[in-house]
């Protein structure tokens, strides 16, 4: 990973929000300028250079960082190190910047209490930067989403009839983990019968008996990367509407991946799916966005939906996902993962689409 160049990067944003310093204090951005996993750690970046911030436990562990930028050893709280440092650590500051989104009022109040400079609420600055995506992130995006085809298979191969929701989800579980993957990217959605009428259902006690759809929504993490996907299956045979929901959602589904391209819109490649599902009727069974960026987090920027200012550009990770949810009978998601290259997209999670039974 080119950290010294997303450091470079983060310099060239700060230039944009009229701040002569910025706190990042969000771990994932922090780990998205310096590599760093650990638990207590920020970064301080001005036009001159950047300072990471960590305790003794992480000596070993910032020694890669010094590389790019000047590391300090904190005694404890990284913020408190930053703010009774702020004058040498940005000599020149009278405008800094902290992440609003991430920033609690007790870290900003020790900021404020050891620092004459003026401290300005920012949103984005890294953030920006992690949507688009360079080669060595795509090839562990890729990388990761691989694990999930075989998930599928596995699943499918046992069954999931006579299964608890709960038992469905920890095999997950279990099947990334004897894969290599460092866990999971998101709680997996097993959600049957009913319960499918949920998008975020938790997995339960019920049992998955004949005659249901079963949406599974689950992904990992590999590489510090996170992937997603979601797949819908049918047990025995289903009540009609459910399978032309299935159907709809599939079309929608298919066409929206399609329209994934550079120069699209998030609102307008929202609207392809929508609009398919609206005209046979369940448009107010569509509530949520079509989908969102996947990178360190799960769910990230862009976003796909019908607030979206979101222009697509080659480098973005983002999903689609489509749903159709009926109260008290069950519903239907499908999700793909793709990238999106120079003349659309390519689709990283290649289990199939069609309504599988088992």
């Amino acid at each position: 990973m080119n950290y010294a160049g997303r450091v470079g990067a983060a310099q060239a944003a700060l230039a944009e929000t009229e701040c002569d310093a910025l706190i990042v204090s969000s771990l994932v951005n922090v780990r998205y300028l310096t590599g760093y996993a650990g638990s207590n750690g920020m970064v301080v970046i001005e036009p001159g250079g950047a300072t990471f911030i960590t305790d003794f436990r992480y000596v070993t562990a910032a020694e890669p960082i010094r590389d790019f930028m000047d590391v300090k050893m904190a005694e404890r709280e990284a913020v408190r190190f930053a703010a009774e440092n702020l004058a040498e650590l940005a000599p020149d500051a009278a405008r800094v910047g902290v992440e609003a989104s991430n920033m609690t009022l007790a870290a900003h109040r020790i900021l404020s209490e050891h620092t004459s400079a003026e401290l300005v609420p920012t949103t984005g600055v890294v953030e920006r930067l992690r949507e688009v995506k360079d080669s060595d992130e795509l090839d562990a995006v890729r990388r990761s989403a691989a694990l999930i085809a075989p998930v599928y298979e596995e699943l499918a191969a046992e069954g999931l009839e006579g299964r608890r929701e709960l038992d469905v989800a920890w095999r997950v579980r279990e099947l990334f983990h004897e894969q290599g993957a460092a866990g999971l990217s998101f709680d997996t959605i097993v959600a049957s019968h009913e319960r499918g009428a949920m998008p975020h259902a938790d997995p339960s006690e019920a049992m998955i008996g004949s005659g249901t759809l079963v949406t599974i929504d689950l992904g990992c993490i590999l590489d510090s990367y996170c992937s997603d996907c979601t797949r819908t299956f049918a047990t025995g045979d289903p009540p009609e509407e459910l399978l032309e929901i299935y159907e709809i959602c599939l079309r929608a589904q298919e066409a929206a991946v399609d329209a994934v391209r550079p120069g699209a819109g998030g609102q307008d490649v929202d609207g392809v799916a929508r609009d398919i599902i609206a005209d046979a009727g369940y448009g107010d069974n569509f509530g949520h966005g079509l989908g969102h960026g996947v990178g360190l987090d799960v769910h990230e920027g862009p976003r796909l939906g019908t607030r979206s200012d979101a222009t697509l550009e080659p480098g973005m990770v983002v999903t689609v996902e489509p749903g159709i949810y009926l109260p008290g009978q069950g519903g239907v998601r499908i999700e793909d993962l793709v990238i999106v290259t120079e003349d659309g997209c390519e689709r990283l999670t290649p289990y199939p689409k069609h309504l599988t039974r088992v």
